[in-house]
């Protein structure tokens, strides 16, 4: 077996682990921090959105044109008086996208760009996108998105319990905000194909969640019999027992996603490649990360607020302090267990366990052998 497979294998037996729960004061804070950061970015610098959702026009120069990025972007900002994206396509053309521009105005420059770039002007094709179509746009999916949420809500409100749903929902705006923040920051243009990538992130995001809800709910029947683990002990476990899955999914996930970001975007200069790979990427890992250290230990702080269940947090609280005042290296509880666990189980913790399972069970119990 290798040795993350090991490592997979170990975590989901609880023999080693991290107490993601018992930190989360630590990820709360984090997460507050980058969501400020993305709220002022899209404050302070706004989201470049594209022709599609303003209006403008695009340029189409013909094959094999001598001009080069750079200059054309002079000519077009010249000739428009407005910010100019150019990218150059695999044949040598050049797609020019000017914003905020009608009808007319689009006719001139185009005559303007046909002198500079000392070509026919018939051989530029120019292709209008009114603003209304680009609002129409916007409006169908911020009401997609809404539809998504409420309906999210409503499925892990049914399947689980509200507190699980409202830990989602939390998750998920959370990954909005940072996906927006980070475009609003590095000044990608916002277009159909962003939205899209935002749209399929949350579906991702939410499917990691709902991984490790799943886990949590089987391994909570009947918690309350028991004074051997609190919730967030058995929260921790289900992160810890899914944590491998999650990190293989998210980087197996990843790795197309960043060849179409760096490489596509960046070195092969495919700018129409990097409205959707950014979406995509940020979402991917923030969706990844909310689902492990936001999603799941604000269930266990919702959870834990129940009477029944402050009541279990006590009882097994006041029960490891009187075995630890006894001297003894490891807490079990009563006989009873639940869920098909072990007697001697115990929750995922920082390294292995203190002794091996094989010298602490029936310690100071009859074996039932004859002698």
């Amino acid at each position: 077996m290798s040795k993350l497979g090991n490592l997979g294998a170990r975590l989901h037996r609880g023999e080693v682990g991290y107490d993601f729960v018992k930190n989360r004061k630590i990820w709360y804070g984090l997460s507050i921090l980058i969501t400020i950061t993305a709220i002022v970015g899209l404050a302070v610098r706004g989201l470049n959105m594209g022709i599609e959702f303003e209006g403008g026009a695009v340029f189409n120069t013909p094959k094999n044109t001598s001009a080069s990025v750079s200059q054309a972007e002079e000519y077009a900002e010249q000739a428009s008086g407005h910010d100019a994206i150019v990218q150059k396509l695999g044949d040598g053309s050049l797609r020019i996208q000017v914003a905020g521009i009608d009808t007319d105005a689009a006719n001139t420059i185009k005559n303007t760009l046909a002198d500079d770039l000392k070509v026919d002007s018939e051989q530029i094709n120019a292709e209008l996108v009114g603003p209304s179509w680009g609002e129409q746009i916007a409006n169908k999916a911020w009401q997609g998105l809404g539809i998504f949420l409420v309906l999210v809500v409503i499925y892990l409100a049914i399947a689980f319990e509200w507190r699980m749903a409202l830990a989602a929902f939390v998750a998920l705006i959370h990954d909005i905000t940072i996906t927006v923040g980070i475009y609003a920051l590095v000044g990608f243009e916002v277009t159909p194909g962003t939205v899209i990538g935002l749209l399929t992130i949350l579906g991702y995001s939410l499917y990691d969640t709902v991984v490790v809800f799943d886990s949590l709910k089987e391994q909570t029947k009947d918690i309350t019999k028991q004074t051997r683990w609190t919730y967030s002990d058995v929260a921790n476990r289900s992160i810890n027992s899914t944590l491998v899955r999650s990190v293989n999914t998210t980087v197996v996930a990843l790795l197309p996603v960043a060849g179409l970001l760096f490489i596509g975007g960046g070195v092969l200069g495919a700018g129409m490649l990097n409205d959707i790979s950014l979406s995509l990427f940020v979402g991917l890992a923030a969706g990844a990360y909310s689902s492990i250290f936001i999603a799941t230990p604000l269930v266990a702080d919702l959870k834990e607020r129940e009477p029944q269940l402050k009541a279990l947090r006590k009882r097994v609280l006041a029960k490891r302090a009187q075995s630890a005042a006894k001297g003894e290296t490891e807490v079990h509880g009563d006989d009873e267990s639940y869920d098909g666990e072990p007697e001697d189980a115990a929750p995922a913790v920082v390294g292995p366990r203190n002794q091996p399972a094989s010298r602490t069970r029936g310690r100071g119990r009859p074996s039932g052998k004859r002698r």
